[in-house]
């Protein structure tokens, strides 16, 4: 899910620092989420077979429950310095911490004020590597949530995406919500399939107000001081309703202020080509080869040059429907 880079921080958990205690009062409930995970357990294998039919190769991640290994998770933090956003260049600094307990029992309290930088962090139980495995909270989701991040992690493995993480990110989230539409049509679960689309339409609707709205925050950071800068910004969020629910609900806990240049940073990562990936699924004659194409993409593409290349994806696409 991403690299680690140097750089200060400080962040105070509830009651125990990095390691938490009491872990027995889950051993009771543990017990309820023993079939819930088996049928987990039978779906990521569905899953997984079903993205190589479309070119993504299978990996250990999820595959294992939280009844045969240990869970881990993780926290992820991104700083960008205030006043700037990541547009051309990488994130300035990206950080990941692994724990061997699940987000559930690692609460975080908030992030104090990092000089100079903005910061934005999740947690999260479900992540690109083999130890990663599905833990009763994961089963409980919308199956259409699970199939989606299912293939995600699996379209980071190197097999298939081995790029920087802000190009591989931006090719990967949109791939992850088309491939987990195209199980759900092959299966025939319609109602799955439809809530599928509809997360998809909402995200593309967030990616093209979310571009929008950085194109606004470039200008207003050129013009002005920085905190008045930041707090025109912060005034305009709600002009793009999409990407506000969005960027409400995933920094729920945290500061507005203290995330506002990391979280518009590390969105753009996830979403600056959502909408074009999106468009060309429409125009390719069928998604294995949306995906087979988009893998040619050299291991060090840089930002500047996949806009080129999704253009040249489009001319190809439409020649050859013509």
């Amino acid at each position: 899910m991403g690299g680690e880079k140097r750089g200060g921080w400080l962040v105070k958990l509830g009651a125990a620092g990095f390691f938490i205690a009491g872990l027995s009062a889950c051993t009771v409930a543990q017990v309820d989420h023993v079939e819930p995970l088996k049928q987990n357990a039978r779906l990521v294998a569905e899953v997984k077979a079903f993205g190589k039919t479309l070119g993504i190769e299978p990996t250990e991640a999820l595959r294992r429950t939280a009844e045969e290994r240990p869970p881990l998770s993780m926290l992820w933090l991104w700083m960008q310095r205030v006043g700037t956003l990541a547009l051309d260049a990488p994130i300035d600094i990206r950080m990941a911490i692994g724990f061997s307990v699940v987000k559930e029992q690692l609460k975080l309290e908030q992030v104090y004020s990092v000089d100079g930088y903005s910061v934005y962090y999740r947690q999260g139980n479900e992540f690109a590597d083999s130890r990663a495995v599905t833990t009763a909270g994961f089963a409980s989701e919308e199956i259409a949530q699970r199939v989606k991040v299912i293939l995600h992690e699996d379209l980071h493995d190197d097999k298939n995406f081995d790029l920087p993480w802000e190009v591989e990110e931006a090719i990967v989230t949109p791939l992850g919500c088309l491939a987990a539409m195209e199980f759900f049509r092959r299966t025939g679960d319609q109602e799955s399939f439809q809530r599928a689309l509809a997360t998809v339409e909402e995200e593309r609707q967030s990616a093209k107000e979310l571009n929008a709205l950085v194109e606004e925050a470039q200008t207003l950071f050129k013009s002005l001081a920085v905190e008045k800068a930041q707090a025109e910004i912060l005034s305009r969020i709600p002009n793009y309703p999409a990407y506000q629910r969005q960027f409400e609900r995933q920094i729920e806990g945290q500061h507005t202020a203290t995330v506002l240049e990391a979280k518009l940073s590390h969105d753009l990562a996830y979403y600056r080509y959502f909408d074009q990936i999106i468009a060309l699924s429409d125009k390719a004659s069928d998604l294995k080869r949306l995906i087979d194409d988009l893998k040619k993409l050299p291991r060090d593409t840089r930002q500047n040059e996949i806009q080129a290349y999704l253009q040249e994806l489009k001319n190809r696409y439409t020649r050859s429907t013509n």
